[in-house]
């Protein structure tokens, strides 16, 4: 058996994120695949998309009233003759140009006519027959968008790693992609352990829990752009634990719930040792979570033989698709504790960027935001925190609060949350009207 780490391999928060962050910053994402635009929201983008022409492509009015020329209205009030109108879509056979003394109705989104350097609101003008009289000032440029002003033809408006959301869609849309081409999902292996676990379609007996980890974790990698791969429950016994462990090798990045304490039945490092494992740390100065463990096997590591032949076939397949494992030697795994806030706590803070990595996407820094404190917090020091807690208020005047909750195994006060607090492990006591950190669920 290989030897486990040592102790000395627990860190602060900050050390491990950022060990974390160096490793996703060298994993690559296991191929490419072309998608139509609207399956391909969530994924993230595998080449550039750029402007099929100038954005606008003719100077365009941002609001209704009339288009002028600025020149005109140097004394106020005046009155110009209206020569047309027009209305967005205009066809270039309906171009007007302006005169000096000449105006246009004109609406937003539509086409300014030659001569037009400005636009003024409808709402300061008065319209009489053929003319209409203008009571405010103006400056040129005022409320028209030149030609190429948000892009030139060309130009680069998306690039690759970029997690397709609602306005990336938007853009792809307005450059009449129909298919774009996106990184594969990562397959992301998810292996709770524990005699205590089972099933959620099996009725626990009084000593047992139905396995919500695998669930949650589930959801977790969805949003992150990932595909779980729901492994079954393992037991408290080494061999077992083995072939398990080995199945999720297959996966582009392993996540194990339990088994990562102190206890005479927390046998994971133990097991990940015989797959030649490298353990960058196995804890982290947090609560809840505190014993994650996070490292990496050599591709072609096993236990028995047969398993060890079953990899190497299985990484072969990856590497013709150009998968992440065999290309870069290594396949990740995270043990998370099985107490279920400590687990979705640790995916967040340090199973996201990895999985996120493998899916394509550019590095990112964690950042957390900043709200007023409903009420006194009182800690002991020593860990960094992270609190359930609901950020409540309406508009600018946002406030957060904990969730009352019994530990880290209280999954309904972590349901009721939808943020957490974050509490600097030299904190004692918080008052409350105090901004704090906070981390988005």
């Amino acid at each position: 058996m290989a030897a486990l780490p040592e102790p000395s391999s627990i860190l602060t928060f900050v050390e491990a994120r950022h060990l974390v962050e160096e490793h996703a910053a060298r994993l690559r994402p296991r191929g490419k695949e072309l998608v139509d635009l609207l399956e391909s929201a969530g994924q993230v983008l595998a080449e550039p998309v750029a402007a099929d022409r100038n954005f606008p492509p003719f100077p365009r009015a941002t609001r209704d009233g009339y288009a002028v020329r600025a020149a005109d209205l140097i004394q106020i009030p005046a009155t110009l003759e209206v020569v047309g109108e027009i209305k967005a879509g205009a066809s270039p056979e309906a171009a007007i140009r302006l005169e000096p003394g000449q105006t246009a109705a004109i609406m937003t989104g539509a086409p300014a006519p030659a001569g037009a350097d400005a636009v003024v609101m409808v709402e300061y003008t008065s319209r009489y027959g053929g003319r209409v009289e203008i009571t405010k000032g103006i400056s040129a440029g005022d409320n028209i968008v030149p030609i190429g002003s948000e892009a030139k033809r060309g130009v680069r408006l998306l690039s690759p790693g970029t997690r397709l959301d609602h306005a990336a869609i938007a853009v792809a849309a307005s450059v009449g992609r129909t298919h774009l081409l996106v990184y594969r999902k990562p397959q992301v292996a998810v292996l709770s352990t524990g005699d205590e676990i089972v099933d959620i379609e099996v009725p626990p007996g009084p000593n047992q829990i139905r396995n919500s980890n695998s669930y949650s974790l589930a959801a977790q990698i969805h949003a992150a752009g990932g595909e779980p791969v729901l492994l079954p429950i393992a037991p408290d016994e080494p061999s077992r634990l083995r072939e398990l462990v080995a199945d999720g090798f297959e996966s582009d990045l392993l996540l194990l719930t339990g088994g990562v304490s102190m206890g005479k039945y927390d046998l994971v490092e133990q097991v990940l040792a015989d797959f030649q494992a490298e353990f960058f740390f196995t804890g982290a100065q947090i609560q809840p979570g505190r014993p994650v463990v996070f490292g990496r096997v050599p591709s072609n590591a096993g236990a028995p033989a047969r398993e060890a032949q079953e990899h190497d076939f299985s990484r072969a397949d990856k590497s013709a698709e150009g998968g992440a494992i065999s290309a870069q030697g290594h396949a990740y795994f995270l043990g998370l504790p099985g107490n279920p806030v400590s687990t979705m706590v640790t995916f967040e803070l340090f199973a996201k960027p990895i999985l996120e990595a493998l899916a394509g996407m550019t590095p990112r820094k964690l950042i957390f935001l900043h709200a007023k404190l409903k009420s006194e917090i009182k800690t002991k020091p020593g860990l960094k925190r992270f609190l359930p807690a609901i950020l409540l208020g309406e508009f600018e005047q946002a406030e957060v609060e904990l969730v009352r909750w019994q530990g880290s195994g209280d999954i309904a006060a972590t349901a009721r949350a939808n943020c957490y607090i974050v509490i600097p492990p030299d904190r004692e006591r918080t008052p409350a009207g105090e901004w704090v950190p906070v981390l988005m669920r």
